[in-house]
């Protein structure tokens, strides 16, 4: 019996092994290209609704400061950032944006009245023309 048990496993995980990757297949890499410009440009515009439209209420965002799930939490993480990053005084450069499937990057750095951004970077994973997950680290330091 544990023999079978063993072998009915292993014949699900091989089949789960295979029918997520041809789910692969489908993906629009342009989709996922557009959705990191759309949400940079609505980033640095400081435009709260704009960066929102890339979630959804099962999207994660993970940051050095927290984990954000849902709209909710994530909406309180861009209130703050918009006020770390006022517009019109902090600067704001994209030094690489990258989208390979369904997974999007991007280098910045950014310059503001209280601390520079000498190294920042975003993962996202983005499905249907939403982000997901999203991962974020920085390096800051103070004037």
């Amino acid at each position: 019996m544990k023999k079978r048990y063993t072998l009915v496993l292993f014949a699900c995980l091989l089949f789960s092994g295979c029918a997520s990757h041809s789910t692969n297949e489908g993906i629009d890499e342009a989709q996922t290209e557009a959705v990191l410009d759309h949400h940079w440009q609505t980033f640095i515009a400081n435009d709260l609704e704009g960066v929102m439209e890339d979630y959804t209420e099962e999207s994660i965002l993970i940051t050095p400061n927290g984990t954000y799930s849902g709209l909710e939490e994530i909406r309180g993480n861009f209130i703050n950032a918009f006020k770390a990053f006022p517009a019109g005084q902090a600067t704001l450069t994209l030094k690489e944006s990258l989208a390979v499937k369904d997974i999007g990057y991007i280098l910045w750095e950014a310059d503001t009245p209280e601390f520079n951004l000498s190294y920042a970077t975003d993962t996202f994973i983005i499905r249907n023309g939403k982000i997901i997950r999203q991962t974020y680290a920085g390096v800051r330091v103070g004037k």
